[in-house]
């Protein structure tokens, strides 16, 4: 796939009592706003290796690569990319506003970005372009598409491999159905068919799936 710009960021999501916290990492091309690679499991550095070798394998070009400040994505990049991207952090601080107290109907919400900074880590980023909007927006909408992903609720997937399922799906929704006429667009400049959505996930680990 060509790509200039791309974006990377996980999503926080629920599964059965007892079998831990699922995270949805997701890399999204900012031009075209097509989900170009996606996993589903932990959120430690095999995964983000995992991740980012699975995106090296979709890109057909040099991009400019922005991610939060996640630690593991340092090694993850370095090692499947090595010096062929130009990669820049994101790196958000959050909290409550100088001066202000939580209030009880905020117990629950996220919490305040209070500053950012950006910082160059790899090649030459183009620092007018190190933003994680797109991704972040792709991310709400992916929670307001999935009930699986609503917090305080029994409607989390009860099954890991029904969790990965949900979201195989909502990609392929997501890339080729939502505003269908302008993603297909997309799609097909970017060297993309329906055809290549179907294929099998392909096996990471017995908790963890890389996904087309």
């Amino acid at each position: 796939m060509v790509v200039r710009r791309r974006e990377g960021e996980e999503c926080f999501g629920h599964e059965a009592a007892g079998a831990g916290d699922v995270w949805t990492w997701t890399a999204l091309d900012s031009d075209s706003k097509l989900i170009i690679s996606w996993l589903v499991g932990g959120r430690d550095g095999e995964y983000a290796l995992a991740f980012m070798d699975d995106l090296k394998e979709r890109l057909a070009s040099r991009v400019q690569l922005k991610t939060d400040g996640h630690r593991d994505y340092f090694n993850a990049v370095e090692e499947a990319f090595g010096a062929d991207i130009d990669y820049a952090m994101l790196i958000k601080e959050y909290g409550e506003p100088e001066g202000k107290k939580t209030s009880p109907e905020r117990r629950y919400s996220p919490a305040v970005c209070t500053g950012a900074t950006k910082t160059r880590i790899e090649g030459n980023p183009d620092p007018m372009h190190v933003s994680t909007s797109h991704i972040e927006r792709a991310n709400l909408t992916m929670r307001m598409a999935n009930r699986r992903f609503t917090g305080l609720t029994n409607a989390f997937s009860k099954k890991f491999e029904n969790n990965v399922h949900m979201v195989a799906i909502y990609t392929v929704w997501y890339n080729f159905i939502k505003n269908a006429q302008d993603v297909e667009d997309d799609a097909r400049n970017s060297g993309w068919r329906v055809a290549d959505a179907l294929v099998d996930g392909r096996p990471l680990r017995e908790d963890g799936y890389r996904c087309a």
